[in-house]
């Protein structure tokens, strides 16, 4: 299933200030808030649609990235790279910069937390950058790279306790790993739940911890990881791995893997969206006598025609000769853009050879052939 337009969710134009933006998520936050809206499913998937609509349009490079590619310039491709559906936590920890503080994580009802029920812990994100070639994305690739990063404790696993130690239940939140909090907000009293401040939200106090990761259950190793980037893609796009992040603190789940690919340029071609252009540099005699040539594309060279008397700006179009579209529309074509090179220096053979044929009327150009190659010339700049 698509997903809809996160301006069209929050009501706002492409155009929109930060401001407007911020204004327009505020009032279908209100809305569609879960106390407001208890047990109402539909009022739910659209309290998180908009919170994920936010959470894209509100940050300046995420906003550039969909704005260009859409949904699939944030790692909803295919390939194993995961979309960017959110959660009631990672709805309610961005809370207080919309609200001030009048919200917080952990709300009732949603997510187990009702009651302030303890949390899942969850790992940083990791951010690497891949360089491909126009071959690589061309055709999709496989990249295995190294990263350092958190991981579970073998050691103690990840509990953060030495040789099965045994720990005692926190008694500021009685094994919750949650306190609550009652605030007064303008939707009414409101009661929220926080992470214990004396246990950081484990439930429980460790008596004895591993000496090996000092009692956090992860520790800092290099791991190789393989990714699959779908062909397609373009320089700025991020793309993510869920779950290929850092390790969080004494279990919880992984962060994720965000990777920014950035394009190495070629000798020969040039990249233009799912295009790509080469420009024909022709002798005199080809472009009066026409012949074949080769030219190069991301898999190869091919050979084309050149009719006799083609004209410099002419451009060829080779069907399908492109790029593939990361959302699998087909393939770019490869436009080869015709240039004729003029020799500065003649020998004296030559310059009679040139006289001789500058006498021709053949060789001079009719008043339509020159109305026909400046409207080219114009409509390349319009």
């Amino acid at each position: 299933m698509s997903k809809r337009d996160y301006y069209e969710i929050l009501g706002v134009s492409k155009s929109a200030s930060a401001d407007e933006i911020k204004k327009a998520y505020r009032k279908k936050a209100i809305e569609f808030h879960p106390d407001k809206n208890p047990g109402d499913k539909v009022s739910e998937e659209k309290f998180k649609e908009a919170a994920e609509a936010y959470e894209v349009l509100s940050d300046q490079n995420k906003r550039q990235r969909y704005d260009q590619y859409g949904h699939a310039g944030l790692g909803g491709g295919a390939g194993g790279f995961g979309g960017g559906s959110m959660n009631m936590d990672d709805i309610f920890s961005h809370f207080g910069d919309i609200f001030g503080g009048h919200f917080g994580g952990g709300f009732s009802g949603f997510g187990g937390q009702r009651g302030g029920g303890q949390r899942v812990r969850k790992g940083s994100d990791l951010r690497v950058k891949v360089k491909l070639n126009l071959a690589e994305i061309a055709a999709g690739v496989e990249k295995k790279i190294k990263v350092k990063k958190y991981v579970a404790c073998s050691h103690c696993n990840s509990t953060g306790a030495a040789n099965g130690a045994s720990s005692t239940t926190c008694t500021t939140c009685n094994g919750q790993g949650r306190v609550n909090r009652v605030q007064n907000t303008f939707l009414g009293q409101m009661q929220t739940a926080v992470e214990c401040p004396t246990c950081g939200g484990d439930g429980k106090i460790i008596k004895d911890k591993c000496s090996h990761c000092s009692g956090e259950g992860i520790v800092r190793e290099d791991e190789v990881i393989t990714i699959n980037i779908p062909a397609g893609v373009m320089e700025g796009m991020q793309l993510s791995m869920s779950g290929k992040g850092n390790a969080a603190r004494r279990g919880g789940v992984n962060g994720d893997l965000l990777i920014l690919v950035e394009e190495e340029s070629h000798p020969e071609l040039i990249r233009d969206d799912n295009d790509l252009i080469y420009n024909l540099l022709l002798d005199f005699p080809m472009a009066i006598l026409g012949g074949s040539v080769e030219v190069p594309t991301v898999d190869g060279k091919v050979k084309v025609t050149i009719t006799p008397g083609t004209q410099p700006g002419k451009v060829l179009r080779l069907r399908g000769k492109g790029l593939p579209s990361v959302n699998n529309y087909g393939n770019g074509d490869l436009l080869v853009n015709i240039g004729v090179y003029i020799p500065e220096n003649l020998n004296k053979e030559e310059k009679i050879a040139i006289e001789k044929l500058a006498k021709s009327d053949n060789v001079k150009p009719s008043l339509s052939a020159s109305k026909s190659f400046f409207s080219h010339f114009r409509n390349m700049f319009e």
